[in-house]
């Protein structure tokens, strides 16, 4: 939601001096990593203090562990350094589980809502630069599409939480069962993946109401709101009668191509590796499918220990979470569109293809050019984690590539090294889990300023590739 900093930034920048200079140092991708970065030094003083903590812990905890907490609850990853359910008091929980909510639907969609409610009025530039930071469709309000984010969030997470408190209230008390529902409801919408039991959710792991109600969760929270809008629209557009019928969305129809797609290659894999695990053949389809779920959607939610998974099972799912979620959604990785198109465009330059197609639609080369960056971005940015922590720690080589790309992917996995991590590991993992969040090209685009055209064009030059 980047652009919705430079309506931010447009505002402020009226009401403040040095209106130039503030418009450049408050660029949008900036706006962006500077509110994320403050949110999560806000979360983390407050788990830092005593209150936070539950009884027999301690007064307090090292402020990198607390740091390394809020990175992986703004961003929506799920790693931990300790039990969460144990180690925090209520108010530590509650601190955590809002960061979740936060980093899941994005804080400015509140900036924007709190805008409107104060009556701020968004000018046309502004609304459209708006809809573009939300990708939403271009026939629809901006501001209508900020609140049905908000409404479907809060609905699907309302819905989870009701089924969960009342499975688990033959368990526990009834308030504690509500509370357990909500917190685990928020986080698998969010696709968060933190959990309030010692071992995960490998407990319910026979249980089939947990099973497809976190699912469910998970796939409604990464799949994009843009794809949840264009379907209901698709479908009750062609109602009415003064609208003509709406066709999907190139995204739409590639995220809906690529999930099934992708779950069915984790699955087999998974399932081939796993085939010796001494379960059932329900027990056994149930958690081969949570995993490849959880992993292609970056909830980070385990069912089984991660770390005992075969070769085969660990290289599929840290394929999985390298892939990640939809745009749009609350998911992380590099996206499913992003690594569809990727693919695509090498379909193309092997066919000798001019231009990139894609369902009958011209992809610009722009586009093309970021999804391929993302994708190399990303690869370099493990490739550099897994240098550093191969120094810094003492894990198996397959450890820190599952570990590192977890955190890229916001994922919350662990092959169970995290709570072994030394300082430079953390500093590395929480860095990358705010890149992952952040994005890698938001992140390169803060970093390098506002972007200059320079109105001059180059000859072309002879350069030889492959």
């Amino acid at each position: 939601m980047t652009f919705c900093h430079r309506v931010f930034a447009d505002w402020l920048s009226k009401t403040l001096p040095g209106k130039s200079m503030f418009y450049y140092i408050l660029s949008p991708h900036r706006l962006l990593l500077i509110g994320f970065i403050t949110i999560i030094l806000a979360g983390s003083l407050l788990l830092t203090l005593p209150v936070a903590l539950a009884r027999g812990t301690g007064e307090s905890q090292p402020f990198i562990d607390a740091l390394f907490t809020a990175t992986s609850a703004v961003s929506t990853t799920g790693l931990t350094l300790v039990d969460v359910g144990s180690f925090y008091s209520l108010f530590g929980q509650i601190v955590i589980l809002t960061l979740v909510q936060i980093g899941g639907l994005g804080y400015m969609i509140f900036i924007v809502l709190v805008m409107s409610g104060l009556g701020i009025r968004l000018s046309l530039s502004g609304k459209l630069i708006l809809q573009e930071s939300l990708t939403s469709p271009p026939y629809e309000e901006v501001l209508r599409f900020s609140k049905m984010v908000v409404f479907v969030t809060f609905a699907f997470e309302f819905l989870g939480a009701a089924v969960l408190s009342l499975y688990w209230m033959k368990d526990f008390s009834v308030q504690h069962a509500i509370y357990l529902g909500i917190f685990h409801s928020v986080s698998a919408f969010c696709t968060a993946g933190f959990s309030l039991f010692p071992d995960n959710l490998c407990s319910c792991r026979d249980s089939m109401v947990i099973n497809i109600t976190i699912d469910a969760l998970c796939i409604s929270g990464s799949i994009g709101f843009v794809v949840l809008y264009d379907i209901y629209y698709a479908i009750f557009g062609k109602l009415k009668e003064d609208e003509p019928p709406k066709r999907l969305l190139v995204h739409t129809k590639l995220v809906l191509l690529m999930l099934p797609a992708l779950f069915m290659i984790g699955f087999l894999m998974v399932f081939i590796s796993e085939w010796s695990t001494p379960l059932s053949w329900k027990d056994r389809l149930l958690t081969c499918a949570f995993q490849v779920i959880s992993a292609s959607t970056t909830t980070g939610f385990n069912t089984v220990e991660t770390g005992a998974m075969k070769t085969l099972g660990l290289a599929s799912v840290i394929f999985l979470m390298y892939i990640g979620a939809s745009p749009g959604g609350t998911g992380g990785g590099v996206k499913t569109t992003t690594f569809g198109l990727s693919i695509s465009s090498v379909i193309s330059v092997i066919s000798q293809h001019d231009e990139l197609i894609v369902f009958g639609r011209h992809i610009s080369s722009r586009v093309k050019d970021k999804a391929l960056a993302i994708c190399a971005i990303a690869l370099l940015l493990i490739m550099l984690d897994v240098f550093i922590l191969s120094v810094t720690e003492k894990a198996s080589f397959m450890e820190i590539v599952f570990e590192t790309v977890s955190a890229f992917g916001t994922v919350g996995l662990s092959a169970g090294i995290t709570a072994s991590l030394s300082v430079t590991g953390k500093a590395v993992l929480l860095t990358t889990m705010l890149i992952g969040r952040v994005g890698p090209l938001a992140v390169g685009y803060s970093i390098r300023g506002k972007c200059r055209i320079v109105p001059v064009k180059y000859p072309e030059g002879v350069m030889l590739v492959g």
